[in-house]
């Protein structure tokens, strides 16, 4: 496939701004639907309901696409939309050719998809009478809504894995697995279920409507049927990460502002030192890793009623912060640098065992990694609790250095953790981004 270069991916991510009209994709066909529906209530006003509303504006589309192709792959320091769609997928053949033809074929659905355009031209209903669309049609109307798509290989790709120990290099890919692509060790207080986690592939669809997220992912596990499954998938509202300076820090489910520290996509040193996989991390097999990162997500289940009744001092000294404003404690506003020396005379005003002091730079070497998590709730437990909490997603250069050991200390010392049931994991190696004429992968498969 040829396609014209597009702006690089970091240059929106990083001044907040948008493409110029000129630099935007030709009208599709879903363009000019959305405008004609406008009327019609295809596009419901505001972004803060739930999963039925939420809506982007359906008139002319050019500042709702994100370029996909550029250095890096869009979704990590892009500026952080507010619905997920997260899918983890198992490949159930052995033939490699078939596993290169559907990255392909997936690589063509997702750039279209990010453009506002169905999977293959006219893919809902023009295919004819007695022929299954290509495409599921839910987002005919609706504006691309800053869809991003990013794609990751899990270990399962390379060899044997914690979901399948006993799996051989089925693609004789196990000389060009990463240094840093394991599973994630077992930490203390998880209880991980296996058909929740792992994946021999993921993709990551962000948008800032949820139809358009859902959409995506539907039509990619169609495209993919015979070649993978879904292993599982998780949906997300309420992003609990601010990824550039124009967005206001968000808040979990706890009611805290979450991620005041995150890295911003202005931040380019910390970036490289942090984010993005260098030349020098990898032997010269594993190269096609450069200018990528590594994908941490974890399923955390917060204890919602408990939390709910405990005191407001009892909550604020757990967190570190201050609910309403998020400041540290013994200061006034969110971005003060938190001050671990101050004292109530008897003990820190910040708690040793309180998040902010387990998990600030301060405390940790200066190490640093990018969020870009969201809250869930997936209905109840059967006990009228909430399953409710946050899917935590990180980006780091290496979850070994990085992500890693801040989970160690976190799940043995922070006060937070009395609250929380991580159940599920995955760690994927996430590539760079694409040049024209390039597919997902490439570069592994290569």
């Amino acid at each position: 496939m040829t396609v014209p270069p597009t702006e690089p991916v970091e240059a929106l991510a990083e001044t907040g701004s948008k493409p110029a009209a000129s630099e935007q994709s030709t009208v599709s066909r879903r363009t000019v639907l959305g405008a004609a529906g406008a009327g019609a209530g295809l596009a419901a006003a505001g972004f803060a309901g739930g999963w039925a509303v939420g809506r982007t504006d359906s008139g002319p589309h050019g500042d709702q696409v994100v370029p996909f192709r550029g250095t890096h792959q869009a979704g990590i320091v892009t500026e952080a939309q507010d619905r997920l769609h997260f899918a983890a997928f198992d490949v159930v053949t052995d033939d490699r050719a078939a596993v290169v033809d559907l990255l392909q074929k997936w690589t063509v659905a997702a750039e279209r998809m990010t453009r506002g355009e169905e999977v293959s031209p006219d893919g809902a209903t023009g295919l004819g009478d007695y022929v299954p669309p290509s495409d599921t049609g839910e987002a005919l109307g609706l504006s691309p809504a800053h869809l991003t798509l990013t794609i990751g290989f899990g270990p399962g790709l390379f060899g044997p894995s914690a979901a399948y120990p006993d799996r051989k290099d089925r693609f004789g890919l196990a000389a060009r697995k990463p240094a840093g692509l394991t599973d994630l060790p077992a930490f203390a207080a998880e209880k991980i279920e296996p058909l929740r986690s792992y994946g021999d592939i993921c993709i990551q669809a962000c948008a800032n409507d949820p139809q358009v997220a859902v959409h995506a992912i539907r039509n990619l596990a169609r495209i993919g049927v015979g070649i993978v499954s879904v292993r599982w998938s998780q949906l997300g509202f309420g992003r609990t990460s601010a990824t550039t300076r124009s967005q206001e820090t968000p808040r979990n489910l706890f009611g805290f502002k979450d991620g005041t520290n995150n890295i911003r996509s202005d931040e380019t040193d910390d970036l490289g030192k942090w984010v993005w996989v260098s030349e020098d991390d990898n032997p010269p097999a594993a190269q096609w890793m450069t200018g990528g990162s590594y994908l941490v997500t974890r399923r955390i289940r917060m204890d919602i009623e408990p939390w709910d009744r405990a005191n407001l001092l009892e909550q604020e000294d757990i967190i570190g912060r201050t609910k309403r404003a998020g400041a540290p404690l013994g200061q006034e506003n969110e971005f003060d640098t938190p001050d671990f020396q101050i004292s109530t005379g008897s003990a820190p005003m910040i708690p040793r065992n309180s998040h902010v002091a387990i998990t600030n730079p301060q405390n940790r070497g200066g190490v640093r990694i990018l969020r870009r998590g969201y809250n869930f709730t997936d209905g109840s437990d059967g006990f009228g609790h909430l399953d409710a909490g946050l899917f935590f997603i990180a980006f780091n250069r290496d979850s070994h250095k990085q992500f890693i050991p801040m989970q160690q200390d976190i799940s043995r010392k922070d006060a937070m953790t009395e609250y929380l049931i991580p159940n599920a994991s995955a760690h994927f190696a996430v590539p760079p981004g694409l040049k024209p004429g390039e597919y997902w992968g490439q570069h592994l498969f290569a």
